[in-house]
């Protein structure tokens, strides 16, 4: 790897992280920065409790998109090596944005586009194993949580054969584990809220 594209694949995807589709999506919803209301993250999570489904679904969507993006121009500086770059760049850039002051969301879903574009067994393996716990908890940080447990387990397992991927799925967990401290400490204290889908559902139903 030479230290031009190296440096090349960490820009790109460090910018292209720090667009925030949550903040661009809820002013363009409602002009209203998702930053002031809820938990104050312009997470997917925060604006599915804010403003419904469709507009958090827009969330998920563009922080899937800008990772994917992220790692296919990675792919083309580098291959494989700088896809898993640029994606971490990504998320990285997605929860500590330099141009909103290092405050960002989570990485929970621009996490699992680095996932779907290099390791799509993984990806899929989270995603229902995050969907399956939602449904029986309706505590997302709980389901998230336990996506990134589990992408550690299945770095380590599928690969150990190429060491520099593995780090950087790890690097992955461990950032998403990072930023969900917080929750992690309302979980061991029984505090952390719960979807209120009934709630959710008639939010959407007034947009």
């Amino acid at each position: 790897m030479t230290w031009l594209k190296v440096i090349g694949c960490v820009a790109a995807g460090y910018l292209l992280g720090c667009f925030s589709t949550g903040i661009v999506v809820s002013k363009a919803v409602a002009h209203i920065d998702i930053r002031t209301k809820g938990s104050g993250n312009p997470g997917t999570t925060n604006m599915l409790r804010t403003f419904g489904w469709a507009p958090s679904l827009l969330t998920f969507a563009g922080d899937i998109l800008k990772a994917v993006l992220a790692c296919w121009l990675g792919s083309l500086m580098l291959g494989e090596k700088g896809s898993y770059l640029a994606g971490v760049a990504c998320v990285a850039g997605h929860n500590w944005p330099v141009f909103y002051s290092f405050k960002g969301g989570k990485g929970v879903a621009s996490s699992f586009g680095v996932l779907l574009f290099n390791t799509p067994v993984i990806a899929l393996s989270v995603l229902v194993l995050n969907l399956a716990i939602v449904a029986a908890t309706k505590i997302m940080s709980i389901a998230s949580i336990a996506a990134g447990l589990l992408n550690a387990v299945l770095s380590v397992i599928l690969l150990r054969g190429k060491p520099f991927n593995m780090v950087c799925g790890l690097i992955l967990s461990a950032m998403l584990l990072f930023c969900h401290r917080e929750n992690i400490r309302r979980l061991i204290h029984s505090r952390e809220n719960k979807l209120d889908f009934h709630h959710i559902n008639e939010i959407s139903r007034k947009k």
